[in-house]
């Protein structure tokens, strides 16, 4: 394979999938794109991939899914197929979200807490990646990570759990 196969799109699971998108276009600013309305929700955070030069590329961010557990679409039979219901337990997939320039961890937290989301943990240093992370699970269970970079000169505060 000369070219490798791409990642274009995570969905996420909501038996609500129009209160979800409500939830992540008021906690992230993203434009939520119902397609059709509570079926399917297509979150567009907007922009484009930064050049190493700090200028936007051609490539615009990507997109994140929601869709509805009791009709995941698509699927070739328009009923769809079981399970119909979110998975309440367990390790699930994590989606990584990077905080933007203009932005806090902080407000994001207090934003998804305040529109019913659990916060997980802040304040933590990741040293095998160099960067500060925050979490939390979402009122449909899926668990997001908030990133931030550290830069080439870390200066870790000392409130923060390292690894």
């Amino acid at each position: 394979m000369a070219k490798p196969n791409t990642l274009i799109f995570v969905d996420l699971a909501s038996d609500d999938p129009s209160a979800a998108g409500q939830f992540y276009a008021d906690v992230f600013g993203w434009e939520n794109d119902a397609r059709p309305e509570g079926i399917y929700h297509r979150m567009v955070p907007g922009g484009h991939f930064t050049n190493p030069d700090g200028e936007a590329s051609q490539i615009g961010n990507l997109h994140l899914g929601i869709f509805d557990v009791a009709n995941a679409r698509p699927h070739p039979l328009s009923e769809g197929v079981e399970p119909r219901v979110l998975s309440p337990s367990g390790r699930k997939a994590r989606i990584w979200i990077l905080i933007s320039d203009d932005d806090t961890p902080e407000r994001i937290l207090e934003a998804a807490v305040k529109r019913g989301a659990v916060e997980l943990w802040r304040n933590h240093y990741w040293a095998e990646f160099n960067g500060y992370n925050h979490a939390f699970r979402d009122p449909w269970g899926n668990e997001i990570i908030l990133w931030g970079k550290a830069g080439p000169d870390p200066r870790i505060p000392a409130d923060f759990t390292r690894e």
